[in-house]
């Protein structure tokens, strides 16, 4: 097991709650990703973008029904570093 690491780049809560919520799926649609969050496209995509960035998710366009819809994943990256910053704040919350 690799050591607890507190990830700013995950720690921002929007970035956060989209981490948490591809880690108990294989991959999620951006829309279900928008309605969860509560924010517009343009936040959301902001906060994509800082993580593919650093490759903790993947972004797959696919055509359903005529229409292009986008997919995202947690890359094994990303799943690591999500479960190693959930340690990292179990840590720092068990002091309290």
């Amino acid at each position: 097991m690799t050591k607890a690491a507190f990830d700013t780049v995950i720690h921002a809560p929007n970035r956060l709650q989209i981490c948490a919520l591809l880690e108990t799926t294989k991959e999620l649609e951006f829309q279900i990703i928008k309605e969860q969050l509560n924010v517009s496209d343009s936040v959301v995509s902001k906060h994509l973008k800082v993580l593919e960035d650093v490759n903790y998710i993947r972004l797959t366009k696919k055509t359903e029904f005529t229409r292009q819809r986008t997919w995202l994943s947690l890359t094994s990256l990303g799943r690591k570093a999500f479960k190693s910053h959930l340690r990292e704040l179990t840590r720092i919350v068990g002091k309290i």
